[in-house]
């Protein structure tokens, strides 16, 4: 395949607004499935979903924490892309006040 057909691709899968969102997010940095959920307010099924897609395209890769599984951009031309269209990232993770993830609990309980 060259390098135009990858991109097509790959351009194709990030064409969905939900999964464009995730990617977007996770150029913060490495984040679960359930912060993903509770920033979208999306179902976790859905957004599973649209993490599979990404995965297989490439884009995202994931690994597994106990009962969680966290994700990160997988792919640099990605992130460079992202950065063109929205600007340089901002990285750590938002704290979302209901999220259950180990960050949002982390610091959640440390202000307390």
């Amino acid at each position: 395949m060259t390098d135009y057909q990858t991109h097509a691709v790959k351009l194709k899968v990030m064409s969905h607004p939900v999964r464009l969102q995730i990617l977007d997010m996770l150029r913060q940095g490495e984040m679960c499935v359930c912060h993903i959920e509770k920033a979208l307010g999306r179902r976790q099924a859905y957004i599973s979903q649209q993490l599979m897609t990404l995965r297989e395209a490439g884009l995202v890769d994931s690994r597994k924490d106990g009962l969680q599984v966290y994700y990160w951009l997988a792919d640099d031309v990605i992130a460079h892309l992202l950065d063109t269209l929205y600007g340089e990232a901002e990285y750590g993770q938002t704290i979302i006040e209901g999220c259950t993830c180990p960050v949002c609990t982390t610091i959640s309980t440390e202000k307390i």
